[in-house]
């Protein structure tokens, strides 16, 4: 069985960045999905998973009500590994081009206070799994670390 494409990616040299992981058309739309790539893979800790639900109801509630992006949203997800999370857009893009809306998202979640959108019983099957506190310094970790002094370093894959 053949490798899939994101199975051959050096995660050894891999930094915490933006990288578009692949693009894929479906009829006529390209759909771009972004590897926002939180941790350095197998360095540093993973996140636990109270933050990255916390992370992932924050961050679907900004891009879903985003004046340009919420329309081309399709999903917006934590990977397994827990090091970062996948956006998928609808359009043609590279990495530069939505670095303002991934900052503008994690200033979001940086500054985010009160109840976490959709962390109810009624709303969510997980409900309890939340950390806003630990959500909102990594989102200050990857803004100050990564996305504020961002290069292309950590918008192109390494080879």
């Amino acid at each position: 069985m053949e490798k899939i494409a994101s199975f051959t990616i050096d995660h050894i040299r891999l930094l915490p960045g933006v990288y578009v992981s692949r693009r894929d058309t479906v009829g006529q739309e390209v759909i771009t999905t972004f590897d926002l790539r939180m941790t350095s893979p197998n360095d540093e800790p993973v996140m636990n998973t109270a933050e990255v639900h916390t992370i992932e109801h924050l961050g679907a509630t900004f891009l879903r009500n985003h004046q340009d992006y919420g329309s081309k949203t399709i999903y917006f997800g934590p990977m397994g590994c827990r090091t970062g999370f996948y956006l998928l857009l609808a359009g043609d893009y590279h990495s530069r081009d939505i670095v303002p809306l991934v900052t503008q998202m994690f200033e979001f979640i940086r500054d985010f206070r009160g109840e976490v959108p959709g962390a109810s019983p009624r709303d969510c099957g997980n409900y309890l799994d939340m950390n806003l506190n630990m959500a909102n310094y990594l989102a200050e970790r990857y803004l100050e670390q990564v996305l504020y002094h961002i290069d292309d370093s950590r918008l192109i894959y390494p080879e």
